[in-house]
């Protein structure tokens, strides 16, 4: 098979925007990126000839989803899993944490071992990667439990922990707890210890518990303003500390319902575009429609953008990641540069995997992502394969 030759539009690489340039697949991995591809011999690849206002970005990285198109990674089977891999990379995520949620122990182990299975040959070129487990909750705040079931959560344990790290095979990343619950300082900091990233999230703790958990080592925040202790101007709360300390970079939804596009804008603003991720926290029903679905075994109604369960609590969202990001655009002004930040490299410089993803350089993985003016994703290829193009007539409500 004939390299990938992408030339035209513009180029976002690690040092820099290059329009007009190139850029080369070959295999699975970025060959070459730079400028002059009048320079090759286009008998020799396969040439894509991009529009001059088009541009080729790193592939998005969702560190917070909990499924779509019907699947969900508590379903426990490879058919679910399949199914979200092969669905995300029409929004323009080609790497994931596959999210669990707060359930019985057999429910979580049964999630964390299908993952393990199929992690490597089960999840091939082609399809989104999972890169690892997000371990959202049973360690959390009955307070703040949002969506979580109340029946299962657990105070913080490291043994617990240590067991499900095992089944997972070392799979798991990134865990939300509340810090603030009996254990939760222990495990915050054996997480830090072992190389997981501890984030508070579920969380009712004081400003103080947070900056001590901070201390223990919490580093990342869960969905900021969702599911933790507001701001308040005599107590800062979760939300306070996390917007006013530089070690803690927070996700954020950004989707207009789970905060106001001025609470985004306010967040943006205190932390920056290299201490924000943008998340979707899907759920089954992303690119569904309305109707009703299920999430850790609640009924939840969708209506429009909004996933609700019958009391009205917001259950996850049916966001995409292309949609968050066009959305972060509108709400802050930011440029391309910061999308990229907060879509790709801030999610694989956390995770430990910046070497190989979150950035358009040779000799990293080929997960690259073309938008055209109106960034919507036109192709997305997943460590080198093509996983998405965009047919004729498709438009942003359909895909």
């Amino acid at each position: 098979m004939k390299p990938l030759l992408i030339t035209g539009g513009t180029i976002y690489t690690e040092s820099g925007e290059l329009e007009n340039g190139y850029l080369i697949i070959n295999g699975q991995q970025i060959a070459e990126v730079g400028k002059g591809a009048d320079a090759f011999n286009r008998e020799d690849y396969d040439v894509h000839v991009l529009p001059a206002k088009w541009s080729v970005v790193p592939g998005m990285i969702d560190l917070h989803i909990h499924g779509a198109a019907g699947a969900d990674v508590m379903d426990g089977t490879v058919e679910a899993l399949k199914t979200m891999a092969v669905t995300l990379p029409q929004e323009g995520t080609t790497s994931f944490l596959a999210t669990t949620m707060t359930q019985g122990e057999e429910e979580i182990e049964s999630a964390l071992q299908n993952v393990r299975e199929y992690m490597g040959e089960n999840n091939p070129p082609g399809e989104a990667e999972i890169i690892g487990l997000h371990l959202e909750g049973p360690f959390i705040s009955p307070k703040r439990a949002g969506a979580q079931p109340l029946d299962h959560i657990k105070n913080p344990d490291v043994e617990l922990f240590q067991k499900w790290q095992e089944l997972s095979g070392n799979a798991i990343k990134l865990v939300t707890l509340a810090p603030e619950e009996p254990g939760g300082y222990e495990l915050s900091s054996y997480l830090k210890e072992t190389g997981v990233v501890a984030s508070i999230g579920h969380s009712d703790a004081l400003y103080e518990e947070v900056v001590k958990g901070i201390d223990s080592g919490v580093t990342h925040a869960t969905h900021l303003y969702n599911g933790m202790r507001g701001l308040h101007h005599r107590e800062p709360g979760v939300a306070g500390a996390v917007l006013l300390h530089d070690e803690i970079t927070t996700e954020i939804i950004v989707d207009g319902i789970h905060s106001r596009p001025e609470m985004v804008k306010f967040a943006y603003r205190n932390k920056g575009s290299e201490r924000v991720v943008l998340i979707t926290d899907s759920m089954r029903a992303k690119c569904m429609g309305n109707g009703f679905y299920t999430l850790g075994g609640q009924g939840v109604t969708v209506n429009g953008n909004e996933a609700t369960l019958a009391d009205g609590t917001l259950a996850g969202s049916i966001l995409k990641m292309k949609d968050a990001a066009r959305n972060m655009r509108e709400f802050t002004g930011c440029s391309t540069e910061d999308i990229i930040q907060m879509t790709a490299v801030n999610q694989a410089k956390e995770l430990g995997v910046f070497e190989r993803k979150g950035s358009l350089s040779a000799g990293k993985d080929a997960d690259v992502v073309v938008l055209n003016e109106e960034k919507e994703v036109m192709y997305a290829f997943c460590r080198g394969k093509l996983s998405y193009q965009q047919k004729e007539g498709e438009n942003r409500e359909n895909n």
